[in-house]
């Protein structure tokens, strides 16, 4: 029996770099989402003045989208 080591540690180090950039596209989507509004002290609110919490909004659904994508491409490689 023959144990091929180079494609062995390449495979291990793709999958600890796809495993490390889906942790981190999950935890930019959390910060994305933890954007807080500064709401005036005399209970007036102007949303539209404040375009961070929709940006927030956008980065963390492109990084979920970024990491559903990678999660799919490498489902797919096991079941293909």
């Amino acid at each position: 029996m023959h144990i091929d080591w180079a494609s062995l540690l390449d495979i291990a180090i793709v999958a600890a770099a796809a495993a490390l950039a889906v942790v981190l596209l999950v935890a930019f989507a959390l910060v994305g989402l933890s954007t807080e509004t500064q709401h005036p002290a005399d209970g007036t609110e102007d949303v539209a003045a404040d375009p961070r919490p929709a940006l927030g909004v956008a980065v963390a659904v492109l990084c979920l989208l970024a990491a559903c994508l990678i999660v799919g491409y490498g489902l797919y490689l096991i079941v293909a």
